[in-house]
């Protein structure tokens, strides 16, 4: 039996999304209004699956323990950003000229969080100085170090990797540069023994104490980090070539002139935007995405076809 998921609208389904464009295959599934994974609680394995029909959110779950039911809400309120209240994130942004029309055109735009700090973590470090297609294909691959899940739904047939599985058997599944593996290796093995600790208990600052020390972690990822375990409002990614293109477009730019955008500008213009920068950075992301889609189409359609008159809708970079 499904249960209806409280939130304050408006609600802006585009997180949908952002989780479908990096959905691992085997743990996850996603599309623009369902969202389904595996997840390990205190009590067992088990799986949800969250629905948008245009009006209300709704959870299904199955749980190896029905007392893991509350952990369970908790994350996936968590994951979707539920407990914010969109009015005052929207109104700040919408005195930003540029980000005016967006903030009308998508209210209610939500942060998305995650439900493992640990498992965010090694995704964002998979992740980096690479497209989120690529990070997805060595996601998918590192599935198989996982243990099978006891409660499978369709092709959803295993659990996120353990720090301590990634840490045993993942120099046999990953690919790309050693140093990245290393670090990858190395963050794992920290999470797997406890010397390395991540959660809702933390805040940006102790992020970045513990995290900028290991070799392969850069503020980049510290950022990210923030934004979806502990839900931070107010990250801004200057160096992230989305949030870069997103902005250049924005003002007008071609995307060749965005690429050409310096972290020192992003920065000055970031500024302007606290205390809600995480959610201008989503909507950066947005522009980003619709840019690299449109040009796509500028490739591949014939010059005589009109092209379409609006930015394709909810896409993330």
């Amino acid at each position: 039996m499904a249960e209806e998921l409280q939130f304050t609208p408006p609600f802006e389904p585009g997180i949908f999304d952002f989780l479908a464009a990096r959905a691992v295959p085997g743990v996850e599934e996603a599309d623009s209004a369902n969202y389904s994974r595996t997840l390990a609680l205190a009590g067992g394995h088990g799986w949800f699956h969250v629905r948008w029909d245009g009006r209300s959110l709704w959870l299904e779950s199955r749980l190896e323990d029905p007392s893991d039911a509350d952990e369970l809400t908790d994350r996936v309120r968590h994951l979707f950003n539920l407990d914010h209240d969109p009015a005052a994130a929207d109104a700040s942004l919408a005195a930003n000229p540029l980000l005016a029309p967006r903030v009308a055109a998508l209210p209610g735009i939500r942060l998305p969080g995650c439900v493992d700090p640990a498992e965010i973590l090694i995704r964002a470090m998979v992740g980096q100085q690479i497209t989120v297609a690529a990070a997805r294909t060595s996601l998918s691959q590192l599935v198989a170090v996982g243990t099978p899940s006891r409660v499978p739904r369709g092709s959803l047939s295993h659990m996120f990797p353990r720090p301590a599985e990634i840490a045993a058997h993942g120099r046999d599944i990953l690919r790309g540069p050693q140093r990245r593996i290393d670090s990858i290796v190395a963050v794992a093995g920290m999470l797997a023994d406890g010397s390395l600790q991540v959660g809702a208990a933390d805040s940006h600052e102790s992020l970045a104490e513990k995290l900028l020390p290991i070799p392969g972690i850069g503020p980049w990822t510290v950022g990210y980090v923030a934004m979806r375990v502990l839900g931070d409002g107010d990250i801004f990614l200057p160096g992230d070539s989305a949030v870069r293109n997103g902005y250049g477009l924005l003002r007008g730019d071609t995307l060749e002139r965005a690429r050409t955008i310096k972290a020192a500008e992003l920065s000055r213009i970031g500024g302007a935007l606290k205390p809600w920068r995480s959610y201008a950075t989503l909507h950066l992301w947005r522009v980003s995405g619709e840019g690299q889609n449109a040009a796509v189409i500028r490739r591949q359609v014939p010059a005589a076809l009109p092209l379409p008159a609006q930015p394709l809708p909810r896409t993330y970079s």
